[in-house]
This record gives C-alpha cells, structure tokens and sequence, in this order.
C-alpha cells in the first residue's frame, strides 16, 4: 500500500505511471491503425473485423475500460508533473529551458489536451454515433454493420478528414517525443544509445501518422470508395 502510494504522490512515480500508461496507449495506436487499414481490403474485410469486435463483449468491454484507465491515468500524472514543475523553476530556469527544450516536448501538454477532444469527437463520430445516428442502419449483405460505408461517408467530409489529419499530426508529434521520454522514465535510455532511441521514435512516430492519414486521403482522392 506503501509503495502504491508513493507512485501516485511522488513525481518519480508520476513519471513512472505516464511511462507505462503511455506504453499501453502506444500499443492501442499501433493495433488501431492495423484494424483501420484493413479498409484497403475491401469492405468485407474490416466489416468482419467491426463485427467480431461488437459481438466479442468479453474483449471489447475490458479494452474500453482499460483504455479509458490508461488515458485518466496519463492525463492526471502529465497535468500533475506540469503543475509542479512550473512550480518549482525560477524564472531565470524556466527561459533557459524553454529555448533549449523541443518543440514537441514544450507543447506535450497543449498538443495531449487537443488529441483529448479529437478522441472523444472521433467516439461521438464512428463509435456512439451521436454525430450522425443514421449510420447505425448501414448493414452489408451480411446484415453486419457497413464500418466501410460508414468510414467512407464520415471521411467525405473535408472539416472532418482536415481535423483527422491535424489531430493526428499532433499525436505523432506527442508521440516522437513521449516514446522517447518514456524510455528515459523506465531507465532503459542512456548515452550510449539515447541518439538512436530519439531516431526511432520519429521514425515511428511518422510511419504512424502515414498509416493514418492514408486512409482520409485515399477517401477524398476517390482510391477508396
């Protein structure tokens, strides 16, 4: 009990938390864009896909609430740090380490907040569909619902494919730095390979934000339709 408190009081173990829940977030994006990619091919394909996952309740619900664990975690443990750092700098500090700090690293809180709101419009959107209710009567010749068709429809939408793909440039800029950080944090980055830890996570980070963006792009291109 000891121990579990001390991780949730102390900013090594606020950091340690924003590593692991970070790490599980991480692996959640990887397999999400693997699932949404299988729109390339065809639409029985990730129909299939939708529907094992809204007829599996025994995995759907513990990844929703794990998932939603993960992201109140991270979320409390990144505003939680924040606020303590800003207080403990002098002012003097704080200007020297906001030129030498990154860009990615200067707005993780900034970008994070946004990535928030893209992820409960993109819920609202394709998941509770309070945005466009009418979807929910899209079934294939299965009787499964259309996600393919329903992808389709949403991503036609210019404001809604711009808003995907500036969302998700700023969760690939999060990302590039936070896998970085997050390997500094479990104590598995030293000098010896910390230059290439920081390569691969832009790397990463960029392959990404390519997997993602393809499939708005291939939408309003007319390559999927």
């Amino acid at each position: 009990m000891n121990i579990l408190l001390r991780i949730f009081t102390s900013s090594l173990g606020k950091k340690f938390l924003m590593a692991l829940t970070g790490a599980g977030l991480f692996l959640f994006v990887i397999a999400h864009m693997v699932g949404n990619l299988q729109i390339f091919l065809g639409p029985e394909s990730i129909n299939r896909y939708g529907h094992f996952l809204q007829t599996t309740p025994e995995i759907l619900w513990p990844a929703r609430i794990g998932l939603l664990a993960l992201v109140i975690i991270h979320i409390w443990a990144s505003i939680s740090l924040t606020i303590e750092n800003r207080a403990a700098r002098a002012t003097g500090y704080e200007v020297k380490e906001l030129v030498a700090a990154s860009t990615a690293s200067r707005t993780m809180i900034w970008s994070g907040l946004i990535i928030f709101a893209f992820v409960c419009f993109h819920l609202a959107h394709y998941t509770l569909l309070w945005v466009h209710p009418e979807y929910r009567d899209l079934l294939d010749a299965q009787g499964q619902h259309d996600i393919y068709r329903m992808m389709i429809f949403g991503f036609s939408s210019w404001c809604v494919s711009g808003f995907y793909v500036l969302s998700i440039g700023l969760l690939c800029i999060h990302l590039s730095h936070g896998t970085s950080a997050m390997f500094q944090s479990l104590g598995l980055k030293n000098a010896a390979y910390a230059d290439l830890i920081d390569c691969l996570a832009k790397v990463v980070a960029i392959v990404i934000f390519l997997g993602y963006i393809s499939i708005p792009v291939a939408v309003l291109a007319g390559v999927v339709k």
